[in-house]
This record gives structure tokens, sequence and C-alpha cells, in this order.
């Protein structure tokens, strides 16, 4: 029988008590689902990538850690996590792995078969995003199409067939990662350098700040577009407005040059989604109503 001590290392695997990494996954889904559906979308499928948003979530910082088992124990924010503590073995780790990752295929399989088809990209992506901070600088950039995965597999569900719009979600819910998880690596920038684990962050170098900028100007301008593309209103363009006012938070933070502002900037970015989302929810959901009873 598994002792206290075993079950904690396996919770602390999935990070469930730090769930902004749920968030990040799941605002791009719900995005694509509010607009595969022009409106609300079926409950049986938002329950579904809710549940999904969790797991895989999970699932991904599993094999994250697996992948940086002879890493982190020489990251001060990473060295006690339980592969770099000895609690959990390798073995268990995987295997740990694959029951989650099994966990989500069932929910998928609830699914039509494109989605079902798309799903196998998702688990690919997820395990290979880990790698690739050895081999590239670009590791954000991996990261950033792991997470968007859920905006085609999202219009499959609901309409069947992935539209060429999909796809623009997708480049923005990558551009969007490449902003919040460069913010995340200069929180590590000198254990990283180190260890020789390659990021952004170190590729940008002194000009991260304004990289970061011209990202966050990009976004925006995709946003807008977007908007277009799917007819939305006044809702919707006040949700940008206040994006706009979180992103010259964040560079404001990025000003002080300082690990632990940049991670607040992580962290922060979640709400950059959530008002995405809820801009979308009320344009797409709440303000027809309320337009047609007034």
């Amino acid at each position: 029988m598994m002792n206290r001590e075993t079950l904690q290392a396996y919770l602390d695997l999935t990070r469930l008590n730090r769930p902004v990494g749920i968030y990040l996954v799941l605002w791009p889904a719900l995005w694509a689902l509010w607009l595969a559906a022009d409106g609300t979308p079926p409950l049986s499928i938002l329950g579904i990538f809710i549940l999904g948003a969790v797991i895989m979530r999970s699932a991904g910082c599993v094999i994250n850690d697996y992948a940086d088992r002879h890493f982190d124990g020489g990251v001060s924010r990473t060295c006690c996590r339980p592969l770099a503590t000895g609690v959990l073995t390798e073995k268990q780790a995987l295997g740990f792995f694959v029951v989650l990752a099994l966990l989500g295929f069932s929910l998928v399989l609830l699914l039509n078969p494109l989605t079902i088809y798309l799903s196998f990209g998702a688990l690919f992506l997820s395990v290979l995003y880990p790698f690739m901070k050895r081999h590239t600088y670009w590791p954000q950039a991996f990261l950033g199409a792991a997470f968007a995965w859920a905006i085609p597999m999202a219009f499959a569900a609901v309409q069947e067939t992935v539209p060429w719009q999909a796809w623009v979600i997708f480049t923005l819910t990558l551009i969007w990662a490449l902003i919040y998880d460069t913010a995340y690596a200069i929180a590590d920038l000198e254990d990283d350098l180190k260890l020789g684990i390659k990021s952004t962050a170190i590729l940008f170098g002194g000009k991260v700040q304004w990289i970061l900028g011209f990202f966050q100007l990009l976004m925006l301008a995709g946003f807008i577009w977007l908007g277009q593309l799917f007819d939305l209103g006044l809702p919707y363009v006040l949700s940008m407005l206040v994006v706009a006012g979180l992103f010259a938070y964040h560079q404001w933070l990025l000003h002080f040059h300082k690990p632990e502002q940049a991670f607040r900037m992580f962290l922060n970015n979640h709400w950059v989604g959530l008002v995405i989302l809820l801009g979308i929810i009320v344009d797409k959901s709440i303000w027809p109503v309320i337009n047609a009873a007034v």
C-alpha cells in the first residue's frame, strides 16, 4: 500500500498545487471552443476539455521532471522535486505518465474520430518539449505548440473540421507562450547557464525586454484581427484594452531586470488569457441576450 510520503510525491509531481500551468493550457482551449461554437459550446465537450487540460498538464509536468531528472538537483527552484530528491524513481515517474496519458486519451475517445486523431499530436508535443531545451534555444516555441494543440482539437470536437482560422488562434497562443515562458526562463537564467540548458531568455540576452514587447504588440495586433475574423464586438474590444494594460504592467516588471519580477510576470500572464476568454464569452453568449432584451 502506498504510504503518505509517496502519495504526496506523486501529487507534487503533477503540480496541482500550482494551477497557473493549468490555466495557461485551459484558457486557449476555451477560446477555441466558444469561437468554434459561435456561442456556448456543448456542455459535454466543455467538461471533457476542462478535465483534459488538468490531466494533460499534469502529465506534462511528470514527463518534464523525468527529462530534467539529472538537472533539477542543481537548480535552487527545483532541487526539492520528487525525482531530484529520490523520493520517486524514474520507473515510477514513467509509469505515472503512462497512466495520466491513458486517462487523457480515454476522455478523447468520447469525441469524434478527427479529434481522436489530433490527440496523438498533443501527446507527441507533450513528450517532445521537455527534451528540446538541450538542443535548441527555442524550447518555449515547442511548449507553445504543445499548449496550443488544444485549439485545433477544440474546433474538430465542435465542427468536425479544422478551419484555417483555428491556426490563427494556434499561432497567437504560441506567441503568447513565447512571452510568458521566456519570463519564466529569466527566473532560472543563472542556473540554466551553469547547467548548459538553453532558452529564449538566454538567446535574447540584454534585448529580452524589447523582444518580448514586440511579441506583445504582435499578439495584440493578431487578436484585433481575430476579432474581425469572428465578428467580435464591444465586449471583446474592451478585453483587448485590458490586455494592453496588463502587457504595460508586465513591461514595468521587466524593467527591474530581476528574476523575481520576471517570475511575477509569468504568474500574472494567466490573467491575460482569462480576460480574453471573458471578452469572447460575453460577446458570444451574453451580449446577444442583452441586445435582444433591449
